[in-house]
Order: structure tokens, then sequence, then C-alpha cells
């Protein structure tokens, strides 16, 4: 089989599920915007709410600027391995309150 005429398939790097164009990718700035940042990556709608749901704007700005620094979270880690098992369009709410 010739794989080098296939599209390459984009990965969320955050839980390394396929990304699917559509409303289910977001953009996320590893150093918020209120703090300058300007680099993004795309990833999940989902995984994206997590981060923001578990994480305070200036916790992202001094800590969790990266996406290995992200993963290293207990619960982001918690997170990535109950998505996993989910389809890549797999959108649903978060509950959980920034610290």
């Amino acid at each position: 089989m010739n794989r080098a005429n296939e599209p390459s398939i984009t990965l969320c790097p955050l839980c390394d599920r396929p990304l699917v164009p559509g409303p289910s990718v977001n953009l996320h700035h590893l150093v918020p915007r209120t703090y300058k940042g300007t680099e993004t990556v795309g990833m999940h709608q989902i995984c994206h709410a997590k981060i923001h749901s578990v994480l305070s704007e200036k916790e992202l700005y001094l800590h969790y600027h990266t996406i290995d620094r992200l993963r290293s979270h207990p619960e982001i880690a918690r997170f990535i391995k109950w998505i996993a098992r989910k389809p890549p369009t797999f959108m649903a709410r978060h509950r959980g309150s920034r610290r």
C-alpha cells in the first residue's frame, strides 16, 4: 500500500485524537491573549474547554503554557485518559471550577 499520496491526519496536541475540521475544533492560545500571547494550536473544542474549566489564565501564563505542561496537570491527565475512548467529534459540557 502506498501511503505517500494519502492525506496526513492532524492530531489534537492534547489528546492525540484526529482533528476533524468544523465545530469540534478550536484554537488555543498557549499564553493567554490577556498576557499578550500570540501562538495558537488547533485542538478539540472539548479539550480546549477542559483546559479553561480547570486552569485560570494566570495559571496558564505562569505554569501551563506548553502542551507537555498541560498534559502533566493531574486533572487534565485524567481527562485525556477518559476522552481517548470518544470519537473525534465528541462534544460535551464540562463542570469544574477554576482555581
